[in-house]
Parts: C-alpha cells; structure tokens; sequence
C-alpha cells in the first residue's frame, strides 16, 4: 500500500474508530463516563438508558461515519462535485432506514430543519442559514481526501457543496473547512502541526464563506485549545476541555475540543479517539474529527488492527474501494471552478452553504 492510500484509509476508518468509541458515552457527562467507565481502553456496548445509542452493540458506528460515507459516495458519484438536493435526499434516505431499524440516531436539529425546509420548497442556498452545529464538520473527511488543501479558495469551494443546505453558515463552514484541511494535509505527507496549522488557516478563510451568525471564532479557538492543555496530566487535560473547551454540538465547541484532545495525545490515533470517548458530551463526533486528523497524519497501518477488523465485522465497512476512487479525484487534480469568498453580513450570503447534523439529538 502506498503512503497516501494508508493515510486516506487512515483518515476514514480513524473516524469510524473514534465514532464508535464515542458511540456508549455520547450525551453522558463526563462524571457519568467516568463513574461508569473510568477510562475508556476499547469499544463498548451502549448502556440501555442511552437516550441516543441505546441498544447499539460494541463497534457500532453512528451518523458520522454513515453521512461521511453518504458525502464520499456522492463526490464519487458527481466527479468531484456534490449536488445539494441529491445530499438532501440522501440524508432523508439515510434517516428513514434507521427509523426503520428502530434507531434513536437519527437526524440533528438543524440538519432535520433545513431538510424540512427544503421539502416545503426553500432554495438549497436558503434552507441552511441557520445551521451552526458540527454536523457539516463530522461528515467533511471525503473532501479532504479527495481534494488538495490548496489552492484554497478552491478547496472552500468544494467545503461549502459538502456544507450545503443544512449548515450554510460562518460558523458551520469554518468547523468543516478546519476539518477538511486538516485532513487533507495529513493526506498530502503532512506532520501534524502542519495540519493543525492549514487547520487555523482553512477555519479563518471559510468563517467569510456562508450567512453571518453569531459565534466564537473557531480558527481562534482551535489555538487557544491546542494551547490550553499543553503540559497537563490527561485528567486534568480532559477536565479542562470539558469545562472550558466544551463538548457540546456547537462547532465552536467541540471542533476544538478534538483538537485539544490531539494535543493531549501527540497525534496517537488510537489514544486520541479513547481520550474523545472519555469526554463524554458530543464524543462520538469529538472522536470521529481527532480520529480523522490523527489517522491522516499516522495512516491506517497505525491504527489498531483487531480495531480496525471490529469495525469492518460489525458494520459491514469496506472503506477501501471509495478510497481509492477519492483519491483518483485528487490525482486528477479535479477542483472545480473557485469562487471569490464575499464578505460575511447579517443578511449576505457568501459562495457557501452548509449542510449539518451532530449526533442524533443536536447537530
């Protein structure tokens, strides 16, 4: 296996690992995780008062990896681009077979919103604006395998269609162009403090991307949360981003909480996804984001090989053929046209639009 391929398998299956690991202490605080848990050292069955994951055996994946599979397919599908409408209707898709399933992991709040809003007839580039959870940033992993990080103003491009119609907004595409680029990066032979660095920058360039909301810049806070662990014993660690970072569905919240977490575990892909899982709060998605970083930058052989078996058995997942076909995408050089990024204003809309969920209850 080539270097790139093993970092893009990396990038995909870390975020399926750290999904899965953060699956049983999803929505539990941290107390709860450590009072049930201690520390998490593997995967582990849903406790059955879940209100989220409840009944979902050890391994199991969530809605990360399931939508960042829906958006990898889709760029696939389209030769690098990724039609809103045809995302809509697969998240609707997606929705009502795990309905059918009897699952409670269902769609997020504002990307079950602006999916509504898109079947009572708003224009995809309206249905998103105000989407500002880290549903976009969960499922954006596709595009930093598929795509090069620069130039960036194309790379946004193809950000914002991976955005679109759920989470069209400053905030939600500064989260997942942070991700992307990050990813990208370690996917291109990068170390991890430069996918940290294209990280700041890619969040700064695409808060100009998308309808103005309200929010904590997250370029910022991905620095000042690298920063803010730096040195500390991993309770405290992890304490200190529960309790100043946050871990909520807010992608100001917990897109650098996986990144402090990063830093708690010097890029380890293994140690950061168990650290994500031990937050507890948003921590699926917290783990899918590190897991997808850390595995860019350390490549799949890095990754624990029975874990990595566990996902493929209890999921059915095959992530190598996409793979593959995404990074044809990105040997090609496919980047789509560039759009200059407007301004953010209260009322403007710039060249994105996002599209979002968390884990079930909140994205």
């Amino acid at each position: 296996m080539n270097d790139q391929l093993d970092r893009a398998l990396g990038a995909y299956y870390g975020l399926a690992l750290g999904d899965a690991l953060g699956m049983p202490t999803q929505v539990m605080s941290r107390e709860d995780v450590v009072r049930v848990y201690g520390t998490v050292t593997g995967f582990e069955p849903a406790l059955p008062d879940n209100p989220v994951s409840a009944g979902m055996p050890a391994g199991s994946v969530t809605d990360d990896t399931d939508q960042a599979v829906i958006v990898g397919k889709l760029i696939d599908e389209g030769r690098g681009r990724i039609d809103p409408l045809r995302l809509a209707h697969e998240l609707l898709a997606w929705e009502k077979e795990m309905k059918a399933k009897g699952s409670f992991d269902l769609l997020g709040p504002s990307t079950k919103a602006a999916l509504d809003a898109v079947a009572r007839g708003v224009p995809a580039a309206e249905a998103g604006r105000y989407g500002s959870t880290n549903g976009a940033a969960m499922r954006v992993t596709p595009v930093g395998i598929a795509f090069a990080a620069e130039p960036l103003p194309d790379f946004l491009d193809r950000v914002v269609e991976s955005c679109q119609v759920t989470h069209d907004t400053t905030v939600g595409i500064a989260g997942a162009a942070a991700v992307a680029a990050a990813v990208s990066t370690g996917v291109g032979g990068g170390t991890l403090d430069a996918a940290v660095a294209a990280a700041v920058t890619a969040a700064r360039a695409g808060a100009r991307r998308g309808h103005w909301i309200a929010g904590a810049d997250i370029a910022a806070r991905i620095e000042w949360a690298w920063q803010l662990v730096e040195g500390l014993p991993q309770a405290e660690a992890l304490d200190r981003i529960c309790t100043l970072v946050g871990t909520s569905v807010a992608s100001q919240e917990s897109v650098p909480a996986a990144f402090a977490v990063l830093a708690v575990a010097g890029g380890d892909p293994w140690r950061s996804t168990l650290l994500a899982a031990s937050l507890g709060g948003d921590s699926d998605t917290i783990g899918a984001i590190a897991g997808a970083v850390a595995g860019s930058v350390a490549g799949l052989s890095a990754l624990p090989a029975e874990a990595v078996r566990t996902l493929r058995t209890v999921n059915a997942l095959e992530l190598e053929p996409l793979t593959a076909r995404l990074l044809g995408l990105r040997a090609s050089g496919t980047p789509g046209t560039s759009a200059a990024p407007a301004p953010a204003t209260g009322t403007g809309h710039g060249t994105a639009t996002a599209t979002g969920s968390a884990y079930s209850p909140a994205g």
